[in-house]
């Protein structure tokens, strides 16, 4: 329940403070004084998007406070506790507006987004203003409220789900069909390729390897000579024979040079080794790099055939074995193409029926419900001298969606025996207005903690039939908060709680402000009401005769 709203500085109020009551909530005044405004600043401190400038001329920023009652299992406990907020028994929501437009918001004192204030709104309030009506004459909404009517929430989601299911495995099947028909395309240069590829069977790092053998190979036809020329320098018909020659005459003298050679005998039989090692390593040089000419002739021919399928197929050499992979897999998803498309077709179809069922049972739901709520209706519509007027919800088929397969319309015949047509056909705007209040009424009564306002529910009628709208007001109010904005006499009359708007001009300046009224000024504002600025007595009168019922 809204138990006090709070606003300052919000377009033409400066300070406001408001205490609501249980029951029959009633606002009145003249036109322009401010009614408008109390639900804008209420909107304002639930989330919703409403007008972009809302703080008063001259003042730094607006700020509008609502204090909610709350039950342990209300509804906006579940929000709280999602939101990281604990449940409390009495919900402040404050928030503020900048004059650079600039908006923050408070839940018990601790900052909170826009998206939490208006989730919290729904389970708070429900704002039924005064173009209501017209969502009446657009049948799209006409299956949003017999689902609300129905309850059908579960059946929605479950819909959703097949739905989503279904449009996923379809998807799944449009992609391996065009796949498909891509490689079928493709599968002749897919099969030369492969077995090409096949055929070389390259290998990751091998043109690397035959690159470096083929430079070795050439390297040694450029050095082979110079190889033969040193080794043949370097053997006994050459520096070897020379230096064993002088360490045998040097030896053969050595014992009558008195020590003298003994030193150069020594450097000699090291040259001499040093010599040996030299020579066996230009041999070894030689045998490590002697090959066949056929080998250089081979090694070239893979070589420039691996390089030539890379340029081929616009790939890095070491990647042609991968892409061979991938032209195999391909192949592949062709020569198992049928049996896949068989597999997902038999997914889509399932996934179909799934829906079907879903959405089977959420129409018969919906028809099952369209009559409880026509029977409903009939109830309603009777104290709001309607009871000749038929109310029927049609069901019928639509094109499938997330929500099923049903469009909802409400049809409605006022006179006996006349044709049943669509609202915006056959309906007055008095009338309109009436069978918005009565689906209102049977909407509600599933309704747990919240606090409906009408605003100027009951234009366009007059006499008993507002009498009628307002006593069906009072009804609705004893099950829960009912605040109403109104130009009926007849409706005020019927209020537990009565406020008067008021817009006053003092030093050049505009502001509204809304005043309690105890029982005199209650039966003038009605007066008013009835009679217009001047109140006479017999206006009085009628008032008083209102106010006793």
């Amino acid at each position: 329940m809204l138990r006090g709203l709070d606003i300052r500085d919000m377009l033409i109020i400066d300070r406001l403070e408001l205490s609501f009551q249980p029951g029959l909530n009633v606002l009145t005044g003249e036109t322009g004084a401010g009614k408008s405004i109390l639900l804008d600043s209420l909107g304002f401190v639930l989330g919703w998007r409403g007008r972009a400038e809302l703080v008063r001329a001259g003042a730094a920023r607006g700020e509008v406070t609502a204090c909610f009652d709350l039950t342990p299992d209300h509804p906006a406990q579940r929000v709280l506790e999602e939101a990281g907020f604990e449940p409390c028994e009495e919900l402040i929501l404050r928030r503020v507006n900048s004059k650079d437009g600039r908006k923050s918001a408070w839940i018990n004192d601790r900052r909170c987004s826009g998206d939490v204030l208006r989730a919290l709104s729904e389970t708070l309030v429900e704002l039924h203003g005064q173009n209501d009506d017209r969502g009446l004459l657009n049948p799209r909404g006409h299956r949003l409220l017999l689902d609300d009517f129905a309850g059908v929430s579960k059946e929605i989601a479950k819909s959703r789900s097949c739905w989503a299911a279904l449009a996923t495995s379809q998807k799944a099947l449009d992609i391996a069909r065009a796949a498909l028909d891509e490689v079928r395309a493709e599968e002749e240069f897919l099969r030369h390729a492969v077995e090409e590829l096949d055929q070389l069977a390259p290998e990751p790092g091998e043109e690397a390897t035959l690159d470096t053998e083929r430079r070795r190979m050439q390297a040694s036809e450029r050095i082979a000579g110079d190889l033969d020329k040193a080794a043949q320098s370097l053997s006994w018909d050459g520096a070897e024979g020379m230096l064993s020659t002088a360490q045998r005459w040097l030896e053969s003298v050595a014992d009558n040079a008195e020590g003298r050679l003994t030193a150069p005998l020594e450097a000699l039989s090291r040259a001499i080794s040093e010599l040996d090692e030299a020579a066996q390593g230009v041999e070894r040089c030689r045998e490590d790099m002697r090959f066949d000419a056929s080998e250089l002739e081979d090694c070239e021919e893979r070589l420039f055939a691996i390089r030539g399928m890379a340029r081929k197929h616009a790939v890095q050499p070491d990647e042609l074995a991968t892409f061979a992979d991938g032209l195999r897999a391909r192949l592949e998803r062709l020569d198992h193409g049928a049996q896949d498309l068989q597999l997902l077709d038999s997914e889509v179809t399932a996934a179909q029926l799934a829906y079907a069922a879903a959405a089977d049972a959420l129409t018969t739901k919906r028809r099952k419900s369209a009559q409880r709520l026509d029977r409903a209706m009939a109830q309603e519509l009777k104290p709001l001298k309607m009871e000749r007027a038929l109310f029927e919800t049609v069901v019928t088929r639509s094109a499938a969606g997330p929500e099923g397969q049903d469009a909802v319309a409400f049809t409605v015949a006022t006179n006996p025996g006349a044709p049943a047509g669509p609202l915006n056909k056959i309906a007055s705007g008095g009338e309109l207005s009436r069978f918005l209040l009565a689906l209102k009424v049977c909407l509600s009564k599933e309704t747990q903690g919240v606090t409906m306002i009408f605003d100027e529910i009951d234009r366009g009628v007059g006499g008993a039939t507002a009498d009628a709208v307002g006593r069906r007001l009072a009804e609705l109010a004893r099950g829960t908060q009912v605040l109403v904005v109104t130009h009926s006499p007849q409706v005020a009359a019927l209020g537990d709680h009565h406020w008067r708007v008021e817009k006053r001009v003092k030093a050049g300046m505009t502001t509204s402000t809304v005043v309690p009224l105890p029982e005199q000024a209650r039966m003038d504002e009605i007066a008013r009401m009835l009679a217009g600025d001047t109140i006479t007595e017999e206006a009085r009168a009628a008032a008083r005769a209102l106010l006793n019922g």
